[in-house]
């Protein structure tokens, strides 16, 4: 009979990551040559004046020149950016509010759920962006009957000018912003199934509010999902065909006075400062950690602490017990000695 043949340790697990990486090889190479280089190729671009010649590409160095530039010399950008800025900061919490109050109902036991989720999720699937524009030039996005002009006006009294005309936007545009909150819903939605039924009905039994088991049941427990929503909501706005600065980046690339270089910084700067948002939020929602929670990190401590006491305790109550057990032995063999 011949011998099986011996694996060497890690041997295995080498070929399976081997086999794992062979599998994921051109999902690396689509990243590589569609993402990475196209990065890295945009940054060089910001650094250059670049002129498209008969001859080819024509680029001349100037360094951050671009950059500063656009801060200084660009009064479009800085308007745009701010209310940019705005509408974002208004509109993802609303985005994400919404999503939460759907999903919470949606997760009811209610009749012909699945047709209401159907409903809610469709619009992602058939409104892409130029049916969306269509709607938008249409004003069939637009909340009916309401006169934003008037809105505009009201706001402007009590609110600076930029901050009344985002708040306006982002309420005028209220359908087509919670047309596209289906994927936040279904994300909600898969958290919210996976909430043990137990602890809603040991919180009743306990003589607990619909209101208190949402705010030490539901949101400490789907807080993770609102930070991926609120990453999702942020990318989703910023990559919009509606949104203004990247119309604004796409004219300047092909206009005469502005190009690929000077393009490719606007871009650069924007993608630095939706960075920025994000990481906002991320501190924002993950950066103070929930008072239960705490309170659960102190009670483990605490366990922890007790425990290490009563090891110590039962470590020095045997160590006791050896040394007597030692004592009383010698004890034993002197009166054997003098016995004998």
């Amino acid at each position: 009979m011949k011998n099986s043949r011996k694996i060497k340790p890690g041997q295995l697990e080498r070929r399976e990551n081997a086999i794992g990486y062979l599998f994921i090889l051109p999902w690396l190479i689509g990243i590589l040559v569609l993402v990475l280089w196209p990065i890295v190729q945009s940054f060089g671009y910001s650094l250059n004046k670049i002129r498209l010649l008969p001859q080819g590409m024509a680029k001349l160095y100037i360094g951050f020149e671009n950059y500063s530039q656009i801060f200084l010399k660009d009064p479009d950008f800085i308007m745009g950016l701010e209310s940019y800025l705005l509408e974002t900061l208004i509109a993802v919490p609303v985005i994400v509010a919404f999503s939460l109050i759907i999903a919470m109902l949606l997760n009811q036991k209610i009749s012909c759920r699945g047709i209401f989720r159907m409903i809610f999720f469709l619009p992602i699937i058939i409104a892409s962006g130029p049916v969306m524009q269509q709607l938008a030039d249409q004003e069939a996005a637009s909340i009916p009957m309401m006169n934003v002009t008037m809105i505009e006006q009201l706001l402007d009294e009590y609110l600076p000018r930029v901050l009344a005309v985002s708040i306006t936007s982002v309420f005028s545009n209220m359908i087509t912003l919670l047309w596209y909150s289906g994927v936040q819903i279904l994300i909600f939605l898969a958290a919210l199934q996976k909430i043990d039924t137990s602890l809603y009905e040991a919180a009743k039994m306990d003589g607990g509010s619909k209101w208190e088991c949402f705010w030490k049941i539901t949101l400490p427990t789907v807080k993770p999902m609102i930070l991926l929503n609120v990453v999702y909501t942020v990318i989703f706005m910023s990559n919009n065909e509606q949104n203004g600065l990247i119309v604004l980046i796409y004219d300047t690339m092909l206009s005469a006075t502005g190009g690929y270089g000077y393009a490719s910084a606007m871009a650069w700067l924007y993608s630095v400062i939706e960075s920025a948002i994000v990481i906002f939020f991320a501190v924002l929602i993950m950066g103070r950690k929930d008072v239960y929670e705490r309170r659960a990190k102190k009670y483990q401590r605490e366990q922890k602490k007790e425990k290490r006491l009563e090891k110590k305790i039962r470590k020095r109550g045997e160590q006791n017990e050896r040394n007597y057990a030692k004592q009383k032995a010698k004890q034993q063999r002197k009166r054997a000695k003098k016995s004998a």
